[in-house]
Order: structure tokens, then sequence, then C-alpha cells
């Protein structure tokens, strides 16, 4: 499936927690994976969610390398290819394996300028991150630790499965993202998952209206579960 601007742009208009539920409509079922399962940092919590496609790597920094100086240089000259060559709607996903022990900065002023200019929506780690004033703007880090150093931090793997906060991402998946976590939305919520936005907001409006009368009691509470309820079944 192919999708256009106009898609990718309503689904960042929605928060993560809304596309979660958006898929359990789109699906019909509740959800009990598919998401991270740990807190998450945003490097800017005021910016949109970013929503892409995954483009993955792994990364190491607590210990130094045994490898060569040329191995680890030629590794990261392929990741940055990798990167620039990612499609309109990508987002960089990368685990750092020294987690939950992350002690290397591998995302800040340069990065983030870098990836912004390949083109990527934004980052989601399990790492951490630094030089959060000097970002580049509206470049969205969500993380899993904020430090000063990047220590021996450097690539180890490019476009394999990664593993971040209890949630498996494999290269090419559709993830959103934001202050709450991320998802992986499944292939078969993907077509449906615009109209299913809309609808979810329109039943919460019927629970969410009722709340804000100043006569709210729970009598018109019941009433606006039912409705609430009646349009769900739909």
């Amino acid at each position: 499936m192919i999708f256009d601007k106009a898609y990718f742009d309503a689904l960042r208009a929605v928060d993560t927690p809304s596309i979660a539920n958006a898929i359990e409509v789109v699906l019909g079922k509740r959800q009990g994976d598919g998401f991270t399962r740990k807190t998450v940092l945003a490097a800017n919590p005021s910016l949109a969610p970013i929503c892409g496609y995954a483009r993955t790597a792994k990364i190491k920094a607590a210990v130094p390398t045994t490898e060569k100086t040329e191995v680890i240089a030629t590794r990261r000259m392929a990741y940055y290819e990798y990167m620039a060559n990612s499609s309109e709607h990508s987002i960089a996903v990368i685990e750092d394996l020294d987690y939950p022990d992350c002690v290397g900065a591998y995302w800040g002023e340069v990065n983030t300028a870098v990836h912004k200019g390949f083109g990527l929506q934004g980052t989601l780690t399990n790492g951490v991150m630094r030089d959060l004033d000097a970002m580049a703007e509206g470049y969205q880090v969500i993380a899993g630790a904020i430090g000063p150093s990047h220590a021996f931090v450097r690539i180890k793997e490019i476009d394999t499965p990664v593993s971040l906060f209890g949630l498996t991402i494999h290269p090419g998946d559709m993830i959103h993202a934001d202050k709450h976590g991320a998802v992986v939305i499944p292939k078969a919520a993907q077509a449906g998952l615009v109209e299913a936005i809309k609808k979810m907001i329109d039943r919460e409006k019927i629970v969410l209206d009722a709340a804000k009368q100043p006569d709210f009691s729970f009598e018109s509470f019941k009433q606006a579960w039912s409705e609430f309820e009646a349009q769900r079944e739909k």
C-alpha cells in the first residue's frame, strides 16, 4: 500500500494513544502488544507526533570497541548512506545494545541536523540524547535517557530488527510515536486508520461534551455512555 502526504498528516494530527485506540477500532479487538511498555522522554514534548517507516540500526557505547578503526568507519558511512536513501516518510529507529544502562548519546546537535537534512521525520531510540537546546528545529527525538557524553558510541548493525522498550520493530514497519511512547501500525489496520480516527473522535465527543455541561450528573453520564456504546457497535 502506498500512502500520500495527506495520510501521514492525518496520523500526525493525533497523539499516539489515539492511534493505539484507532488500531483497535479497525481490527475490532483490543491489543496486548504492538506498543512500547516503558516510559520514554521527548526532546521537545510540544512537537507533533512522528509517523513513518522504520529505518533501523543498533549502536553500542559503554565500552571501547575491539574492532579495527576502518571497520567502524566503513559501517558508519554505510549507516549514513542507508538513512540518506530512506523514503519520504521515514523514522530512524535505533536500539542501544547497552540498554537499560545506556551511557553514550548518539542524538544531539549534529545527528539531528544530518538526519533532518536527509529528510527523516524524527528518531525513536531507547538510548541517550543530549544538546536538547541545540537540536535541529522541528526534529523530534523520542529516547530513553538524557546524558552529556557520547562515550564510545558506534554503529553495530544496520537494517535489522530492533527491540525498544519491549517493542520489536522491523525495517519498514509503520511507526507512530510521541511523548507517550510508540506503536507499530499493523498492515491490516493501515488502510482504514484515518476513517477509524474520525469515528473514534466522534464517539468520544459524546461523553466529553456531556461531561463539560454544568448540569452533568450520573444520570446524564449513563445516557451519554449508552449513546457512546451504541456508536461503538456500528
